[in-house]
């Protein structure tokens, strides 16, 4: 992988994170999970470059990524949806999702999890973190679509520092 600066990247975020998707990866080395997520942005904040993301407390990378400092975003590409359908349906507490998909981790320089597979990976330090609270929808269709009990509870949001951009060449 060679690390890349802001400048230098060229990517549509509305395609990479709508269509495209991303695994939301934290943990050590040692122990980590991932989950496909397709939700969330990146801009610039607080005169930082950042990401958002959003995540359930259902999900077992919750966990991870309550216990960790830092995450990564790694953009994997369309060819590699196979890997998404499996890290977004099944759960790390009972599927081994790197067995199962064939991912192969790598360990960035801070020690944060990627994976061969990601054409960009975002090496990300949490700097925010808040629940999403239905009173504080001023449009409340988001609520009443995604809210109930077959989609599960609120997400949380984290606004994360994107301190490395990984590429491979």
């Amino acid at each position: 992988m060679r690390k890349l600066e802001i400048a230098d990247l060229s990517d549509n975020f509305f395609e990479a994170f709508g269509k495209e998707w991303m695994l939301v990866t934290a943990g050590t080395p040692d122990h980590f999970n991932t989950m496909t997520a397709s939700w969330g942005g990146i801009g610039w904040l607080w005169n930082k470059p950042v990401a958002f993301v959003f995540v359930r407390p259902e999900r077992y990378t919750y966990e991870f990524i309550e216990q960790s400092d830092y995450l990564t975003l790694d953009f994997l590409g369309d060819e590699n949806k196979k890997i998404h359908a499996v890290c977004g349906a099944k759960s790390g507490r009972t599927v081994d999702k790197v067995k199962e998909t064939g991912l192969l981790p790598e360990t960035t320089e801070l020690g944060n999890v990627t994976f061969n597979q990601a054409r960009l990976t975002l090496e990300c330090r949490k700097i925010y973190e808040d629940m999403l609270k239905p009173e504080n929808f001023v449009d409340k269709e988001p609520v009443e679509k995604w809210y109930d009990a077959a989609h599960g509870g609120f997400h949380k949001m984290y606004v994360v520092e994107i301190v490395n951009i990984w590429a491979r060449s």
